[in-house]
């Protein structure tokens, strides 16, 4: 058995049996044992003649320890909602042609993104069990000009919030925090005005929230925060209600302030455009946000903020050229 690393970055075991090889490719570097386990799963019953929603149904319970929570609640959620026909064609006969065909049917009431998630799982099970197949072609990516908040618009709410038991949690939110970060701290997280992020709250498979560990390992991360927030979170202890009742909270506020709707998670995109226009170098905003790489951070959360005002003065100076 070999385990060998991908130009793609990913690795494939091989292994040899009885004349055949046997692949699987993954996106993580197994242990020994991982290897000899999964190429031990493989031989035990699945070939290339079973069905598409078996294969993928080993592949999710070969990933339950590995992925989070969170995205094994969405792989189930794919292969539940896939057409029966796709399901059960047998993997060796998901050419590229029939898969495009069936990515083509897909598109037509379904979102980019929608299509893209179905396509990535798909050619991933495909792969985990030995097929070299390509991804088809798939729809443009959507351009999204989601609203990320202002200064102005983030003081108002920070002081809509003042008093209440979810200002500490907002101002958390402000600092980069993810919701499900926010929502799994406990006492053992603060330590002075220390705060330490190691955990996360994600709704699994079966519709429970369940506490995990961070989305990434960069994610795990220690930060410091205003001692009065330190004292709110000792004093009025940490979030105890359900996620979804901060995003409610928060959708009420801005209601009341007659400012734009955007999610909680805006207020991560805000921090980090805003410590960037602070002069803050990419580097500390990563590590502070715990965004995996830093291409990660600029490619999604960068933001010019009152980007209007900078496309205004770039007119005026382009107009001075022409006077």
């Amino acid at each position: 058995m070999t385990i060998e690393k991908l130009p793609s970055g990913n690795y494939r075991i091989k292994e040899m049996r009885d004349g055949q090889t046997y692949r699987i490719t993954l996106d993580h570097k197994p242990t020994k044992a991982e290897a000899r386990d999964l190429i031990q799963e493989k031989l035990s019953g699945l070939n290339d003649s079973t069905p598409f929603s078996v294969a993928a149904d080993s592949y999710i319970r070969s990933k339950e320890n590995v992925l989070s929570p969170a995205t094994v609640r969405g792989y189930r959620s794919l292969l539940s909602n896939m057409k029966p026909d796709f399901k059960k064609t047998p993997i060796d006969r998901i050419t590229l042609p029939v898969l495009q065909t069936y990515i083509n049917k897909f598109s037509a009431d379904h979102s980019p993104k929608s299509v893209r998630n179905l396509n990535g799982f798909i050619i991933a099970v495909l792969k985990f069990y030995g097929s070299d197949i390509k991804s088809p072609r798939l729809p443009q990516r959507e351009v999204k000009n989601d609203y990320i908040p202002t200064e102005e618009d983030v003081k108002r709410i920070l002081n809509d919030f003042k008093g209440t038991k979810y200002e500490p949690f907002i101002i958390l939110a402000t600092m980069g925090l993810r919701r499900s970060e926010i929502c799994a701290l406990d006492d053992s997280s603060l330590n002075g005005n220390v705060l330490t992020i190691d955990k996360a709250l994600v709704m699994d498979e079966h519709k429970q929230w369940v506490i995990k560990k961070t989305k990434t390992e960069e994610s795990t991360r220690t930060i410091v925060i205003p001692d009065h927030v330190a004292d709110m979170l000792r004093t009025n202890g940490f979030y105890k209600d359900n996620p979804e009742t901060l995003y409610f909270a928060l959708r009420r506020s801005q209601k009341r302030l007659g400012i734009p709707l955007f999610s909680l998670h805006k207020l991560r995109h805000f921090f980090a455009s805003y410590m960037h226009d602070l002069g803050y170098s990419d580097k500390q905003i990563q590590e502070f946000g715990g965004w995996k790489t830093d291409e990660v951070m600029k490619k999604v959360y960068q933001h010019a903020m009152e980007m209007d005002k900078v496309k205004a003065n770039m007119a005026a100076n382009i107009n001075g050229l022409l006077s």
